[in-house]
């Protein structure tokens, strides 16, 4: 893409996500990704009705009168976007390709994050590791990663999602929120992978799928071509039988996927690319409060 094509893209993106992030979901993000918990603030002489868990019995030895430890909520956060470069992305049949979707959802979540004066950093991977921006805060930094979004040009074209959340493990130390950004289209199981990385971090999964692999058109010979390793096959979507089969493998496919979310206790969204992904992402945060 071109630096002024470019320039005037991430000026769009940042227009329409920032405008979501400050009206629509001030309020709900904050609610639902909360802070790391309760920092110790100070202590205080204890007041009737104290929770008298909370007594700090050193300063009340020395000073021979119930002190209590304040607690305040930690809310600064550490939010990672781990973003699915794969060549499966480049593929869209109505209003958008899935990339496209994704960049803006990862937009509006970033501009979520900065709002709530939290570090934003992005884990960019297709079957290795493409790359890492560490986070931090501010508007500078999140044009770089819109502009990084729009315009990144991955190495291989496949799927990886299990080295994507094993680095997400390995890389951050502290816990962080992160969002896994994906089509999820990947033959290699990630279940212990999203698993562990759940345990050390808190994972939402984000799947932005085609309206296409859901359900085939009837359009007769189709020539259908696998975006990640080239492969090319006719089909015959004119018949009945063919195109309940790709619906059952997608209704099984879907099934598996939701069970592995759910065995791994990960809070998830599936969205369309014809679809409002507002809507979805309110619906993630309503489930989180």
């Amino acid at each position: 893409m071109e630096t002024t094509d470019l320039l005037k893209k991430v000026r769009q993106i940042e227009i329409k996500t920032r405008g979501l992030s400050n009206n629509i979901f001030a309020g709900q993000y904050h609610s639902a990704f909360k802070g790391r918990g309760m920092a110790f603030s100070e202590v205080r002489e204890y007041q009737y009705g104290d929770d008298i868990r909370d007594i700090d019995w050193n300063v009340t030895a020395r000073f021979h009168r119930p002190y209590i430890k304040v607690f305040e909520e930690e809310r600064e956060l550490t939010v990672m976007l781990v973003v699915d470069v794969s060549g499966s992305l480049d593929f869209g049949t109505v209003k958008q390709m899935k990339k496209d979707m994704v960049t803006e959802i990862a937009a509006t979540l970033a501009f979520s994050a900065i709002q709530n004066n939290d570090k934003i950093g992005v884990i960019f991977f297709s079957d290795r590791i493409e790359k890492f921006i560490p986070p931090k805060k501010g508007r500078k930094h999140i044009l770089y990663i819109i502009r990084e979004l729009l315009d990144f040009h991955p190495e291989s074209r496949h799927t990886n999602i299990r080295i994507g959340l094993e680095y997400l493990t390995n890389v951050m130390k502290r816990r962080c929120t992160a969002f896994v950004l994906s089509d999820f289209m990947d033959a290699e199981s990630f279940k212990n992978a999203i698993t562990i990385a759940n345990r050390k971090h808190d994972v939402v999964a984000i799947q932005v799928y085609d309206r296409r692999i859901e359900e085939l058109p009837s359009v007769g010979l189709m020539k259908i071509k696998d975006a990640e390793t080239g492969r090319e096959q006719w089909i015959d979507t004119s018949s009945r039988a063919v195109r309940r089969a790709h619906h059952e493998w997608w209704e099984q496919r879907q099934a598996e996927l939701n069970e592995t979310f759910t065995k791994s206790n990960v809070d998830n969204i599936s969205v369309r690319t014809d679809q409002d992904y507002v809507k979805a992402l309110m619906s993630l945060f309503a489930k989180r409060n």
